[in-house]
């Protein structure tokens, strides 16, 4: 595998200001990282330019990762809130290819947040309908996306990987793919291993992440059936490494994840720890071609 090893730069900073976008593309590089992803949480404002200029400085690639909120929220029932959400999207792929990004992710597809009953037929028509059509204009900005399937409490629309190959089968788009996160995985699904089979080559971003957001390896995430499913499909896209502490990241974030602990207060060591981590797992399942 290929992979591009990335780091979420929320690990670094809470705050996207000129400063922020600096500090955190110099420290993902620090820690060994390819790539960095930058969380749109207000795309109108966000600086791409800063982000292309210091990702070129350090020699970093770029994706951007957006949750909608209700507000625009593109499976919702009410036509306004579908066409704010269509609007934001729009203005995040355009952030994305001002920062010379390859890739928008995350959820896309529909409002970040516990739902309260499942989503309607014509919600989900609503959001297939806003997928296929950013996928037309990112395909011709050069950028591909990538849905991210999410735990119950922050979709009723993809919480399994099947669920996103059913949702792709009605996008219609092969240039859009699946985004899987081993956190949201631990939860939801059966096991780390055959879903990673089972999505196969529409995989196209993976989220590296422990089940309690802290430091690889110290919690209940079976990452050793995760990375042996990825060389087994020859996955050769994005491996970003995603955590939170409320130390660190926004509160608006912080507050919208549940993020209440503070499992760690040193992004810089955990980073470096996290690089290691992913390059070390990669590295063994290799071996494997050996036995």
């Amino acid at each position: 595998m290929s992979s591009l090893i990335g780091c979420h730069a929320l690990v670094f900073t809470g705050e996207f200001d000129t400063r922020g976008i600096a500090s955190s593309v110099q420290r993902a590089r620090a820690a060994g990282f390819d790539l960095i992803e930058f969380p749109l949480m207000e795309p109108d404002t966000f600086d791409s330019a800063t982000a292309r200029r210091s990702a070129a400085a350090e020699g970093l690639h770029t994706t951007a990762s957006l949750g909608l909120p209700v507000e625009a929220d593109v499976s919702s029932d009410d036509p306004s809130i579908v066409a704010a959400g269509q609007r934001l999207l729009d203005v995040a792929l355009d952030k994305t290819a001002e920062m010379g990004g390859s890739r928008l992710c995350g959820v896309l597809y529909g409002s970040m947040r516990k739902h309260m009953a499942p989503a309607s037929a014509t919600g989900r028509a609503s959001s297939v309908d806003a997928i296929r059509s950013l996928a037309g204009r990112a395909s011709s900005l050069g950028i591909r996306l990538s849905l991210e399937v999410v735990n119950r409490y922050e979709s009723n629309l993809l919480n399994t990987g099947r669920q996103a190959l059913e949702f792709l089968k009605e996008v219609d788009r092969p240039d859009v793919s699946v985004h899987l996160d081993t956190y949201h995985m631990n939860i939801e699904e059966s096991d780390l291993f055959q879903p990673i089979l089972d999505v196969g080559d529409r995989l196209g971003y993976m989220h590296i992440g422990e089940s309690h957001r802290g430091y690889l390896g110290t919690g209940s995430v079976d990452f050793g059936s995760a990375f042996r499913a990825l060389d087994r499909i020859h996955y050769d896209g994005p491996i970003v490494f995603e955590s939170f502490s409320s130390a660190v990241v926004s509160p608006t974030l912080s507050n919208t994840l549940g993020i209440w602990r503070n499992l760690w207060s040193d992004g810089d060591d955990l980073a470096a720890h996290a690089n290691r981590f992913i390059r070390d797992q990669l590295a063994a399942v290799q071996t494997i071609e050996l036995h």
